[in-house]
């Protein structure tokens, strides 16, 4: 059994922004990319988001939650996966961020469940930076180079939680850190960073 002391409650997470009043952010893709490696587009990528939303408020997702929230270090779990895309449920805890990276050919989207994250995004030139606050939606191409933290600037109480769509789903994550670029496998099955 699990405590629910720890976490928010279902009926503190339902009392997020209502989805009318949320805030969807899709970046353009690439006009010179007319063939992508997945029959989703962003805008699937972003109900599904939103249906996982749906989904960890509705407690189908309880048995996959800690116990208690770590408030030191990130946690997350895939909710689910298919030959068409990953569903994760992440937390976010202050001073923790991705760095910059791109998903390696896929495509996503993502829904803030409660609290509020920055996304800071590499123009090729600059970063450029959004926040996404409960209730907000972003989607993004392939080969968005992004960092994501939870915001500094809003005090949370709970966990800053946020659902990520991928398709296909993810086979690596490359950080493009001083021109040096490196990827990182994930394996099916494995937990992920984001």
């Amino acid at each position: 059994m699990t405590s629910t002391l720890s976490r928010p409650s279902a009926a503190t997470l339902r009392s997020q922004p209502n989805p009318t009043t949320r805030r969807r952010f899709v970046a353009e893709t690439p006009r010179s990319r007319t063939h992508l490696p997945t029959r989703l587009r962003p805008a699937d990528l972003l109900r599904i988001t939103d249906q996982g939303v749906a989904d960890v408020l509705d407690g189908r997702h309880d048995h996959l939650l800690p116990a208690e929230w770590d408030p030191v270090q990130r946690w997350s779990t895939r909710i689910h996966a298919d030959d068409d895309v990953d569903v994760w449920l992440i937390s976010w805890t202050p001073g923790e961020a991705t760095e910059l990276h791109d998903h390696a050919g896929s495509l996503g989207a993502l829904t803030v469940l409660s609290g509020s994250l920055r996304e800071y995004h590499w123009t090729g030139e600059k970063l450029d930076v959004r926040v996404l606050d409960a209730g907000d939606q972003a989607a993004f191409p392939l080969g968005w180079v992004h960092d994501v933290v939870p915001n500094p600037s809003i005090t949370v109480t709970g966990p800053t939680l946020s659902v990520h769509a991928y398709s296909p789903p993810l086979t690596a994550r490359c950080w493009d850190l001083a021109w040096l670029r490196s990827c990182h496998l994930l394996r099916r099955g494995s937990k992920s960073d984001e």
